[in-house]
């Protein structure tokens, strides 16, 4: 007669003769003994997992879009081999959905005495710090009957820094500078410019710039040449407030308009201009001062990557304050807001001209590349609505943009990809018209 499954089973371990098996509380202890044996014996030999020893190294910062590789290294101080399953949690955002099973789970064996190292690559979606969660070991018998588990704390951050993308415009940035600079043959001319050298005239140069004292020294015209100033102050306030939390594609406008202030200050410190950053909605959130030109740009892009939007409305007066307070003397004060039209009437024009009597102020804002394409939509009925309300939108942020050129400010207003190079011709407008 065939065997049930449970007799085959235990007929297999060598406990039963074949054939048929009457159940009896005698029975059954009698077929279940070896097997309680066989796992009482694999839990003993499975490594204990609370006296295992755990220590991480590794990557502590990355941009965003890269990896950081953190290094766990596992040590089995116990007289047993470790055979074990290991999952190194860390937040939902260390990497890209879809990929966390794989990332964060490993297969390790450690023999008894010695220590093994296990690397968990992980790959942020979002700026900020990520702090390593717990380690969950479950350590397995020879056999494979019975497990250990348990957890550890190991503490690591990771900082994920903003990603920088538009450097790639810093190359052509410099070379205008170095032209407005002197070091070319391109020479300008500016108020508020210095005087660099002399040098023969060029047909088309500036006749203003003949110097005749030195022409009639010498058998040639000779003209000045002029650099712009260095050393001036540039101050970078960010505004973190509701409206820096508007999605603009994948990213908060923030995360645009940090990205636009880092080629800003990257191009700025290599003219010799000395660079702040502000940023606050209701409070400071952020402050860099005083930092060296090869320390500026680590300094701003440490303390960007933790700045998140805040849903309130930004204080524009106690904004105006901490921006006077930080630059006392003559700057150009970047503020990198909305264009929408309430926040500016009611918030920033009634305060704006404290700013504009002592500094240069120059508005930087993110525009929303989808409300373009709407406004060029047509074909049914449902385009042409949205490209009259597009249109709307648009006439809006002009009527804005034009108030606040009336009362002296520079805008820069671009859609996220080409707002940073936007704002670097923006300010070398202004250093070669002489106005920082």
């Amino acid at each position: 007669m065939a065997l049930t499954g449970r007799a085959a089973l235990l007929a297999a371990l060598g406990s039963l003769p074949v054939g048929i098996w009457e159940p009896s509380w005698t029975g059954i202890l009698a077929v279940n003994a070896p097997l309680a044996v066989a796992c009482a014996c694999d839990f003993a030999l499975a490594a204990p997992v609370r006296r295992l020893g755990l220590t991480r190294s590794g990557d502590t910062s990355a941009r965003l879009g890269e990896t950081a590789d953190v290094t766990l290294t596992v040590t089995n101080p116990s007289g047993r081999p470790l055979r074990a399953h290991l999952r190194d949690a860390w937040p939902p955002s260390s990497w890209r959905p879809g990929t966390e099973i794989e990332a964060s789970r490993h297969h390790l064996t450690v023999p008894p005495g010695e220590r093994r190292r296990l690397t968990t690559r992980l790959r942020p979606t979002r700026r900020g710090d990520r702090h390593a969660d717990r380690v969950t070991i479950r350590s397995y018998g020879p056999l494979g009957l019975f497990t250990r588990q348990g957890t550890h704390k190991v503490p690591w951050t990771v900082r994920v820094l903003p990603p920088f993308t538009s450097r790639k415009h810093l190359p052509s940035k410099l070379a205008r500078l170095r032209e407005l600079d002197g070091r070319t043959s391109v020479l300008t001319r500016g108020a508020g410019t210095e005087f660099d050298s002399l040098r023969e005239y060029i047909p088309g140069d500036d006749t203003r710039s003949i110097d005749w004292r030195a022409t009639a020294r010498q058998s040639a015209v000779a003209v000045r040449t002029w650099r712009p100033e260095r050393d001036r102050h540039i101050l970078l306030a960010l505004d973190t407030g509701r409206t820096s939390a508007g999605r603009v594609g994948d990213a908060p406008r923030l995360d645009a308009s940090m990205d636009a202030a880092l080629l800003l200050a990257a191009l700025a410190s290599r003219a010799g201009d000395r660079v702040d950053l502000l940023a606050y909605d209701r409070r400071v959130r952020a402050l860099v001062q005083g930092r060296t030109v090869g320390d500026v740009l680590p300094s701003l892009v440490n303390a960007m990557a933790t700045l998140e939007p805040e849903l309130v409305e930004t204080d524009a007066r106690g904004l105006t304050a901490t921006a006077l307070r930080t630059a006392p003397r003559h700057a150009l004060i970047v503020l990198f807001t909305s264009l929408d039209a309430a926040p500016i009437e009611e918030g920033l024009l009634p305060v704006l001209g404290q700013l504009t009597q002592r500094h240069t102020v120059l508005v930087a804002s993110v525009a929303d590349p989808y409300v373009a394409r709407m406004a060029k939509a047509r074909g049914n009925t449902d385009s042409v609505y949205e490209a009259a309300a597009a249109a709307q939108a648009q006439s809006e942020r002009h009527r804005t943009a034009d108030q606040l050129r009336r009362h002296g400010v520079t805008v820069v207003d671009a859609t996220p990809d080409e707002l940073a190079p936007a704002l670097a011709d923006a300010y070398l407008a202004l250093k070669t018209a002489g106005r920082l």
